[in-house]
């Protein structure tokens, strides 16, 4: 018998049908993909089996252990949650309560579900933390979320969905908000603790490298339905669905436009620092000071892509925001053969409508106020310009009805175009790219990278293309650096840096990516 069998399930939103006769089964000990494209349903599969689905109507069945869910009283429910199910959300700074310490949020997973006492609640945590290999913790039970990195807030969900050992795990995009380093801990992580527990776990994903390495078998989920499911290994060798055949097919490819031979550079900085200041003290005074960028040298020609590859924290940002001039630096910046670091803000304008900025996240980097006419306008306006609407809005793929429309209504990959429709409608020499495509979903991130490299194409663009991840990296860029603690420790072609990588980070970053040591 399944631990876990879903049949038939369907759940509407009023007039919505975000489910349809879904049907799915995880036996004890197995891991299970549940994949597609956001929006597919995926989540709300996930929580209709903790029954955390609100203001929804549900049909079908939902059995675990034989025990059914979907009409189970809110007593049962309660010791069923954590307690026989754990779960790992997709963003663990708005999972985790702010205001409270970690060592207190793993305390209540434990508390709510079990009887003991302080001193063996302590012990429990320490032991949790240990399973998770998060020993520095040991001793900073008392710390809050916000003073924790990306991959030690995911690792303290991980610990609290392990609390009570639960059968089953389910892990909603555990990947999605840390670096490609960090990404890679923590599936070895969940692979680890698997193994040492004995559960069951359900992997929710749209990035198939995770899938392939881990999952013992994977359903498809398209649009509410399972359109696909079968053994890992012969979906990937045989995939029978056109969907899934177009979700395999989805992972960015190519490489980089041909550049000219010789080309002009657009922008250059020799011995760029920034450096940002660590206030304290009774008066507030600096006491300190963060190197986030040390004395870096880059050049980006007409028409050629950098990738600036790294982990969190790495001073990738700070890099393209300082070739900007949008934080203070130190150092030369210079900007199609006229040097900027000096310029003052007046003079610094009339340089702008060249050198543009598409954001990471689409969701957050357009006003939901404004229509999409007068995001793109509101820039054009700035720089006293003109363009045709009509016109921007095809070059990004997307049609000229869509202008008085906000941003709520349109999907990410949509956005993102919107983000670059904005950037291109002023004519840049050159546009920072900063993690465009890390919000997105596999098959959209590969639209977006031939939509870049068809516009550097057209208009000799060049682009600094900021990311962790190398695999989308290598479709792009002509050269890329490598930064570690605000340093280039390797710079090299994009082929070079795959085919013979010099510094041990290097190829870790590589490792990372393709998931080499996580199987």
């Amino acid at each position: 018998m399944s631990l876990l069998s879903i049949k038939n399930l369907s759940v509407n939103f009023g007039h919505t049908e975000a489910v349809r006769n879904a049907s799915l089964d995880i036996n004890k000990g197995e891991m299970v993909a549940l994949v597609g494209e956001s929006g597919s349903g995926k989540s709300v599969t996930a929580l209709s089996i903790l029954q955390l689905v609100s203001n929804a109507k549900q049909q079908g069945s939902i059995k675990f252990d034989g025990m059914e869910l979907l009409d189970a009283k809110q007593k049962r429910l309660q010791n069923f949650r954590g307690n026989h199910v754990g779960m790992v959300f997709q963003e663990p700074m708005t999972s985790l309560n702010p205001l409270h310490t970690i060592g207190k949020q793993i305390a209540e997973s434990i508390n709510i579900h079990q009887r003991m006492s302080k001193k063996a609640v302590k012990l429990r945590i320490r032991e949790l933390l240990e399973q998770v290999e998060l020993d520095e913790l040991k001793n900073r039970l008392k710390a809050y979320p916000h003073e924790l990195s990306g991959g030690q807030r995911q690792r303290v969900m991980i610990a609290m969905a392990i609390a009570n050992n639960p059968d089953l795990l389910i892990a909603d995009e555990p990947t999605t908000a840390v670096d490609v380093i960090v990404a890679a801990k923590i599936l070895k992580l969940l692979k680890k603790i698997q193994k040492e527990l004995g559960m069951s776990i359900l992997l929710i994903t749209h990035d198939l490298t995770i899938v392939e390495k881990l999952s013992d078998s994977i359903y498809v989920m398209k649009d509410g339905e399972i359109v696909e499911n079968g053994i890992t290994s012969q979906i990937f060798k045989n995939p029978q669905h056109k969907y899934t055949q177009h979700l395999l097919s989805s992972k960015p490819k190519g490489r980089a436009v041909a550049a000219t031979k010789s080309p002009p550079v657009v922008i250059r900085a020799e011995k760029m620092s920034v450096s940002f200041p660590i206030k304290g003290g009774f008066f507030g005074g600096q006491i300190g000071a963060v190197d986030a960028v040390k004395n870096i040298s880059i050049s980006v020609s007409e028409g050629k892509t950098i990738g600036i590859a790294g982990g969190s924290g790495s001073g990738k940002t700070t890099l393209g925001m300082g070739l900007l001039r949008l934080v203070k630096t130190t150092g030369q910046i210079g900007f199609m053969g006229t040097r900027i670091d000096e310029f003052s803000p007046a003079r610094l304008r009339e340089m702008r409508k060249k050198m543009q900025v598409v954001f990471q996240d689409p969701y957050a980097s357009l006003n939901p106020r404004m229509t999409i006419r007068q995001i793109i306008e509101e820039g054009l306006r700035a720089h006293n310009m003109k363009a045709d609407m009509a016109e921007i809005l095809a070059e990004v793929g997307l049609s000229s009805d869509m202008a008085d429309r906000y941003p709520h209504e349109f999907s990410g990959g949509q956005r993102q175009r919107i983000g670059i429709a904005r950037a291109l409608a002023l004519k840049p020499k050159f546009i920072l790219l900063d993690e465009p495509t890390s919000a997105l979903d596999l098959s959209v991130q590969s639209q977006i990278i031939d939509l870049l490299k068809d516009l550097q194409k057209k208009h000799k663009i060049s682009y600094i293309f900021i990311s962790h991840d190398l695999r989308v990296m290598r479709a792009i860029a002509h050269d890329i650096a490598v930064m570690k603690n605000g340093e280039i420790i390797e710079f090299a072609e994009t082929e070079k840096i795959f085919n013979n990588p010099q510094h041990e980070y290097t190829r870790k970053l590589i490792k990372a990516a393709f998931l080499k040591e996580v199987a």
